[in-house]
This record gives structure tokens, sequence and C-alpha cells, in this order.
């Protein structure tokens, strides 16, 4: 099964046309402080769960290129450890598209600009927060532990937005 992505302006977008948008937005300021982000959210529906992944490459200060994968699965997720865990598990897929061979390739844009400030990096946003009112707070732990173990940066609530806001636009 072919994983595919949309936006506003295209549908359908397999992951070689995803990373050429990506590549070609980067490509377009090389010495920018860019921030890959990928993060999942869901919303249980009636007879349904939607899961949101939303990928989105931010040039700090200056401008973002996102899309979406969506996943339905035809029954109600009511478990919040399942649910939680399933939308890890959607985050650490779309993760696992970018090998060592793509990361390279979006780390040589940067890479001549390092020394007048270019960055790069990656980050796993989760939709869970450590607050003593956070229903999630229990999975914290397992859950960052598996972000960590793909090689890429945890960010937690109020910090995985594009989880908690951009994904969860796209769930109702």
């Amino acid at each position: 099964m072919e994983i595919t992505f949309q936006n506003l302006q295209e549908k359908k977008m397999t992951f070689d046309m995803v990373f050429q948008r990506i590549l070609s937005f980067m490509s377009r300021n090389p010495a920018g402080n860019y921030q890959l982000m990928i993060g999942t959210d869901s919303q249980v529906h009636a007879k349904h769960t939607t899961f949101i992944t939303g990928l989105v490459i931010m040039n700090k200060g200056k401008g973002a290129w996102a899309c979406i994968r969506k996943v339905v699965l035809p029954r109600k997720v009511l478990r919040l450890h399942e649910k939680i865990s399933y939308e890890t598990t959607l985050t650490e897929e779309v993760v696992s598209l970018f090998t060592e061979d793509k990361k390279n390739q979006l780390i040589d844009v940067v890479l001549p600009f390092v020394y007048q400030g270019a960055t790069f990096s990656i980050e796993g946003h989760i939709d869970i927060g450590a607050g003593r009112r956070n229903k999630t707070r229990d999975f914290v732990n397992e859950m960052v532990a598996r972000i960590e173990s793909i090689g890429i940066e945890p960010k937690i609530k109020p910090d995985s937005f594009v989880a908690s806001s951009y994904a969860n636009k796209y769930t109702k």
C-alpha cells in the first residue's frame, strides 16, 4: 500500500513528491533555520477513528510548507494507551521514510551555510503532556523513548504543536 499525503494545493502526493517539495522549500533559502516536524493526532467518531499525521518543514520566522497523511480505522479507539501508541506508530512510520540518504540530502542543503547560522533538525511531535492533570502523563516516558529510539528529538505539549494543533485541525 502506497502512503499518500495531501495539502490544500495537492492531493495524492507520494512520499517522493513530498520529499521533493521539502528539498525545494529548503533550497530557496539554504541559510535558513529548518525544523522538520512530524506528529499525529486522532479523533474518535461514531463509527471510526481518524488519525492525521502532519508533516511540516518550517524555516523559523520565514514560513513553512506542510502536508498531512490521513488514516481511518473502522472502529472507535477508546483505550487511551492504544490511541496514543497508534499515533506514535504512525509518526514513526512517516519518520522511517526519511532514510539516511534522504536526511543527508536535507542536511547537505544547509551544510555550506552552517557557519552563517544555518540549522536543520527533525522532531517527533507527540500529542501528550506531562502535566499533573493530563490523562496522557503516564505514557510520556514510553512514547518519548520510542521517538528517541528512531533518532529524532521528541516534543510533548506544549511544544508538540504539529500534533496538537496542525494535525488536530484535520481530525474533525
